[in-house]
């Protein structure tokens, strides 16, 4: 039998070598890549179609929800199961809403992770133990919280969320053009509509949104300029 194919994305060495590891050791399970950023995160899931992405959510240059919903709209095929520190009802009704259909704690056992990537797999959803019961309250089959969910992201585009990303990592408008394979004048397009929409009026105000939002952590290193 093929063993089920699984892309890690991860940006701590440290941890991404120790599920590797850990996967290595499942006769069923094969890890054939693996992503330091949210960004290759998709690449490599559309070049290597994984059966699932095991995605952690806090990832420089595309954040782990943007890079699930990238995955879902252009890999249908591809499980996208969450490995996480965080476990507010917040985040995980955001990445489900994404299209995620697992979410771990890294807290998680390797048993459990191995268990879990065997449900995704094959069709089923899988969510640690300790929040499984707080996501059956989460009542995200229902239209009106799922619109409220996606109001308090106030509708960004993939691209929008893109760039606000790498403008709150400090990136400056040149090296986010060359990120994005865009012209610096669209970039600046990006930035005044991104203003315009949030209300907000430099890049402060901008970085402090995105760490809110939850699209990067205050871990980042970021200048307020």
């Amino acid at each position: 039998m093929k063993p089920i194919s699984v892309l890690l994305a991860e940006d701590h060495t440290i941890v991404r070598e120790g599920l590797r590891t850990l996967l290595n050791t499942e006769a069923d399970i094969e890890v054939v890549g693996e992503a330091d950023n949210g960004r290759l995160a998709v690449e490599l899931a559309k070049r290597l179609r994984p059966d699932v992405v095991v995605m952690d959510l806090a990832m420089p240059l595309l954040n782990g929800l943007e890079a699930t919903r990238q995955i879902r709209k252009s890999v249908p095929a591809t499980k996208v199961l969450i490995l996480s520190a965080h476990s507010d009802d917040e985040y995980i009704a955001q990445v489900t809403l994404a299209g995620a259909v697992g979410y771990l704690i890294k807290q998680t056992s390797a048993h459990v992770l191995a268990h879990a990537i065997r449900e995704v797999q094959q069709g089923n959803t899988f969510f640690s133990p300790s929040i499984a019961h707080r996501v059956r309250d989460l009542h995200l089959d229902s239209p009106d919280r799922a619109r409220r969910i996606k109001k308090r992201g106030l509708a960004l585009t993939s691209r929008e969320a893109e760039v606000l990303q790498l403008i709150a990592e400090g990136k400056a408008n040149k090296q986010i053009a060359r990120e994005l394979r865009i012209s610096v004048k669209t970039v600046e397009k990006h930035r005044q509509h991104l203003m315009r929409k949030l209300d907000l009026h430099d890049t402060a105000g901008l970085t402090r949104y995105a760490i809110a939002a939850g699209i990067i952590e205050s871990r980042v290193n970021v200048t307020f300029t």
